[in-house]
């Protein structure tokens, strides 16, 4: 009759060693079982365990087949990570750091990297900064110390310096939606100046001339193109103060609600809208909502929002689109040719981005004809 060795006690208090069962396998709370055990039970070296879970060849298919049941048999799992590192390669893991996963922008970024990512065999570990810099920097730092093959990042932080190390150890990074500060990278950005530009110049021609931009925070740099394009179309095409109804700081659809609110409460209030992302053009649309009920009889206010979104068809809600999955997509093919050739120069690409026309960026202004 099999015996079954029992965890004992130890005099100094440590913990217990963990129970094992008759064939081998630890009991559940048990320590995770090593290659050595699975050599142990199938009577083969260290070495030779290593080459039939690693898939080498050369190995007798009778020596194989009993060193796989024996690791079946204890629930043995490879360490994928460490066997590539091992082997003088490196991890098939990606890590990408979001701004913020609630966002369905990200999202779409997340799905074009890992299609692409797929492609080439690699697997993707998604997290998010909350666009919060310190929050960045440790995501950041707990994916290299994990040792990813290569590093995704929209950087929300201003001072990216610190991966400088990690870049000159050939550590495929690269940054998307956003450009770094402090270090030069692969980087994936949208076309913001020619979103805004066109966008402008369509609310301009429809006769507004009293036009408002509400922004997210001020120090992140997609803001900061949209803002400056803003100002320089306006001031281009003769109007003064063109920041007079410039908002930033709306960073949810509640702040955007407000921001909106208290434009439209102004003695001269804007004619139109242009919002500076999808969470913002929602918190417009609430806004313009609330002012319809209250008011009316009050002229229709125009509203062209940066990104597209869902719903957005249904709601005729004019839009600065472009293609956010063929953004993660161009990202991922960076880190895929860095990890191949790491001695490329920093590339830059632009995603193109159009105007999608569906009807509340075509209200007419005061000044139309």
């Amino acid at each position: 009759m099999a015996t079954q060795e029992m965890a004992q006690e130890r005099p100094d208090g440590a913990a217990p060693s963990p129970v094992a069962a008759a064939d081998g396998a630890p009991r559940r709370g048990g320590r995770r079982p090593t290659l050595a055990a699975v050599a142990e039970l199938a009577g083969v070296s260290l070495k030779t365990a290593s080459r039939v879970l690693n898939d080498e060849p050369n190995v007798a298919t009778a020596t194989r087949e009993r060193v796989r049941a024996s690791a079946q048999q204890l629930g043995f799992r490879r360490n994928a990570v460490a066997a590539d590192l091992a082997r003088g390669g490196s991890s098939r893991l990606v890590g990408f750091v979001t701004g913020d996963l609630a966002n369905p922008f990200y999202s779409a970024l997340a799905s074009g990297i890992e299609r692409e990512l797929r492609r080439h065999e690699l697997q993707l570990i998604t997290t998010s900064s909350d666009e919060e810099p310190d929050r960045e920097r440790s995501v950041t730092e707990a994916l290299v110390e994990r040792r990813v093959g290569a590093l995704v990042v929209t950087p929300t932080s201003t001072d990216h310096a610190s991966l400088q190390t990690e870049i000159d150890s050939d550590l495929p990074v690269v940054f998307v939606d956003r450009p770094a500060q402090g270090v030069e990278a692969d980087t994936v950005v949208l076309d913001n100046r020619g979103g805004v530009r066109d966008a402008v110049t369509h609310l301009l021609a429809h006769g507004h001339r009293r036009i408002a931009l509400v922004g997210d925070v001020s120090r992140l740099w997609t803001f900061q193109e949209r803002r400056d394009e803003f100002v320089a179309t306006l001031r281009d095409a003769g109007i003064e103060d063109p920041s007079r109804y410039v908002r930033d700081g709306a960073h949810d659809d509640t702040l955007a609600h407000a921001f909106v609110t208290d434009l439209l409460a102004l003695p001269e209030p804007p004619t139109a809208v242009l919002t500076a992302n999808n969470k913002i053009t929602v918190g417009a649309l609430h806004a313009l909502r609330d002012r319809a009920s209250a008011r009316p009889d009050a002229s229709p206010v125009a509203l062209v929002g940066f990104d597209d979104f869902a719903l957005a068809d249904l709601l005729d809600v004019t839009v600065v689109g472009y293609d956010a999955v063929e953004m993660g997509r161009q990202a991922a093919s960076l880190a895929v040719s860095r990890r191949e050739d790491p001695d490329l120069a920093p590339r830059m690409v632009v995603v193109p981005t159009r105007l999608v026309v569906r009807g509340t960026g075509e209200i007419a202004g005061p000044g139309s004809a």
